[in-house]
């Protein structure tokens, strides 16, 4: 039997004092390369493996996990969990959406062909509606009703590049364009979206999340910055990760405000308190982690490291 090894670790509280948290890393079928990361609302914890196209079940209390096939050429992206349990893929490599049931996990794809094929589908959010809205690195957004059966497909400003996408609470649907250094509003009428260029000392956004109250945070790829922007407002602020030398990636903002982000040149997880303004670090213990996404549930946040064929869950 696979056991999860728990450490009880004190994270360094850059610019402060140290704070105890408790860390356990679940290991995952060799080779599984995990890249997302759901935890769901039954305690299960999904994430998807693209190296042999699948999507991972874990069960933390055993520590058992399991790969549920999705087809000959998936490559396995996105990853969110709905109300009712079921896990929604993006697979660039089937050019499709995917649905797994929680129950029999019996898969079921839905493929872009005919709207825009060959998007590059990478982020996914869920609406309030229960409606999955996604990105296209080859320059397209676009929303899927799983009610209906309904698929649009848009493309975006500023070309090729459109990476994370997220959904406010009030129902605004953003994303981030790294390539193109800008966010974007889209319009849920007719998809259109309106860009926000990053500030000129900023690089370009790779994932984006937004907070209880609407505010945006991204993470700067390549860069040594985490960002916000107020929508209200119409304002930029950003703070510079400490070691001068800062890759940030992963995103998470937790129901406490505090916003989660990896740090690849770290080998660590970062912890930002935004009323605070300070960093606190959980670095693996292992080196080349690669945590490429982040995701949480109360009390809980998971990552995937996914050079390390391990899921790490940071309780706080």
């Amino acid at each position: 039997m696979v056991r999860p090894i728990a450490l009880a670790l004190c994270a360094a509280l850059l610019c402060g004092t140290a704070t105890a948290a408790d860390v356990t890393y679940y290991p995952v079928p060799t080779g599984a390369g995990p890249r997302d990361v759901a935890p769901a609302t039954d305690g299960r914890v999904w994430f998807t493996a693209p190296r042999p196209g699948a999507v991972g079940l874990l069960d933390p209390m055993s520590g058992q996990s399991q790969l549920i096939p999705l087809g000959v050429g998936s490559s396995p992206r996105a990853l969110v969990v709905d109300q009712e349990g079921v896990a929604w893929i993006t697979d660039p490599g089937l050019d499709a959406l995917v649905r797994v049931d929680p129950v029999d996990l019996a898969v079921r794809t839905f493929p872009l062909k005919g709207t825009a094929p060959d998007t590059g589908l990478h982020g996914l959010a869920l609406d309030r509606n229960g409606d999955l809205w996604f990105t296209g690195q080859q320059g397209f957004i676009g929303r899927f009703k799983p009610a209906s059966g309904s698929l649009e497909v848009w493309p975006a400003p500023g070309g090729a590049g459109p990476e994370g996408i997220t959904v406010t609470p009030s129902g605004e649907v953003w994303y981030a364009n790294q390539k193109a250094r800008h966010i974007a509003r889209v319009d849920p009428a007719n998809g259109r979206a309106t860009v926000v260029d990053m500030p000129a000392a900023s690089t370009g956004p790779r994932l984006i999340w937004s907070d209880s109250r609407g505010t945006l945070w991204v993470s700067e790829a390549g860069s040594g910055r985490l960002g916000r922007f107020d929508p209200l407002g119409e304002t930029w602020s950003s703070w510079s990760i400490p070691g001068g030398n800062a890759d940030a990636q992963a995103l998470y903002v937790d129901e406490q405000e505090r916003v989660w982000l990896s740090d690849f040149r770290a080998n660590a997880i970062l912890r930002f308190n935004p009323f605070s303004h300070l960093f606190a670090s959980f670095p693996s213990d292992r080196p080349n982690a690669r945590v490429t996404q982040l995701s949480g549930r109360t009390g809980e946040v998971w990552g995937a490291e996914s050079a390390q064929d391990r899921l790490v869950m940071i309780r706080y």
